[in-house]
């Protein structure tokens, strides 16, 4: 049997003649993180996130950047971005809904969130709308057990979802391409939502990575 090796070198990076890795953000990573760290490598999340929050994925010539100003190899770069799942490594829609797929929003019915989702974009999770606005993914925790079932529309948290109220957050996104403010605990009704600690959904709690 011949041996037929993997085309691991053959991969073409897209390239376009303005940097991903701007100016400002040297400049950040420079003033703001890499005077708090022993080593260029613990920059390399926040750099990537900047990549990320920017232009909605980490594109490989971004990577091959990051890399250089640095001064990590770009396998680095690379295996970091494909360990962490908050990376896309591929172009995403404007908006992303991430749905949390977590056990206890498993028992709390995600899946029938996520299928509410899916019926109305008409796609499925992972894929974009035809339009380019919105993207569907599942996250594995956002960290709000307690209201579960939970998902992340852009930056937005929102708690306690029925399959209904997700199915109108995501029209309003797709219709006015904008995401909509978090509006307390969704699934629970107006009386019982007012006495909620103000504030509690307002925003996604920070990744500990």
């Amino acid at each position: 049997m011949a041996w037929i090796p993997k085309p691991s070198a053959s991969m073409k990076i897209e390239r376009r003649d303005e940097p991903y890795l701007t100016q400002a953000m040297k400049d950040e990573l420079s003033q703001r993180y890499l005077p708090r760290f022993e080593t260029t490598l613990a920059a390399l999340l926040p750099a990537l996130h900047m990549i990320q929050h920017e232009y909605h994925w980490v594109p490989p010539q971004a990577m091959e950047e990051i890399a250089e100003f640095l001064g990590l190899s770009p396998a680095d770069v690379l295996d970091t971005a494909t360990f962490y799942e908050e990376y896309a490594l591929a172009p995403r829609g404007r908006h992303v809904v991430g749905v949390c797929r977590s056990i206890a929003c498993e028992f709390c019915g995600q899946p029938q969130v996520t299928q509410a989702i899916k019926d109305t974009l008409g796609i499925d999770v992972g894929e974009t709308t035809a339009d380019g606005k919105v993207c569907l993914v599942e996250l594995e925790c956002l960290g709000s057990c307690g209201t579960a079932p939970a998902a992340l529309i852009d930056e937005e948290l929102h708690e306690q979802l029925t399959p209904q109220r997700a199915a109108e957050l995501v029209r309003q996104v797709r219709s006015q391409d904008a995401p909509p403010p978090a509006s307390g605990r969704e699934g629970l009704a107006p009386e019982t939502a007012s006495n909620a600690p103000k504030g509690a959904s307002k925003s996604a709690p920070k990744s500990a990575h």
